[in-house]
């Protein structure tokens, strides 16, 4: 995980926000599969979305969590913006993923999908970010071809 100290990064996320994200994206995909809804996969998918595109100012979980969280977000650890967007990225590459197996009559492909969305991140609550892996592994990668 890339957690840098408050004074690090003024544009960075703090954590606080990056959990309220997880926690989101858990509670979505297991209410979801729980009930079987495919509309709350559609739901993550449009919250997650526009966070992708635009970062975090159109980010409705930043939004809520900068007002909700505004006293544990002073002076918290901070993450990358340009991690939590990729991370969002995969989320929302899986979702929309799941809508398209939805929406051709492939209710077990969506489940699977979402459900991949839910486990990484419990496990990223749990401490091991699997997006921030793939960030690294990424940007090894991308150095050893290209440099710099």
């Amino acid at each position: 995980m890339s957690v840098h100290t408050p004074e690090t990064n003024s544009q960075a996320i703090p954590l606080p926000i990056v959990k309220l994200n997880r926690t989101v994206l858990l509670a979505g995909v297991t209410g979801a599969i729980a009930l079987q809804q495919p509309v709350f996969i559609t739901v993550l998918f449009l919250v997650i979305l526009p966070a992708v595109l635009f970062g975090r100012r159109a980010s409705l979980i930043y939004i809520i969590g900068s007002r909700l969280l505004a006293r544990q977000n002073e002076g918290a650890p901070v993450e990358s913006p340009q991690l939590m967007r990729f991370n969002n990225a995969i989320a929302a590459i899986l979702l929309g993923s799941a809508q398209l197996a939805f929406l051709l009559d492939a209710p077990l492909g969506g489940w699977v999908l979402s459900g991949i969305v839910g486990i990484a991140a419990a496990v990223a609550l749990g401490g091991f970010c699997f997006g921030c892996f793939l960030y690294y592994q990424f940007n090894l990668q991308r150095y050893r071809l290209f440099g710099k």
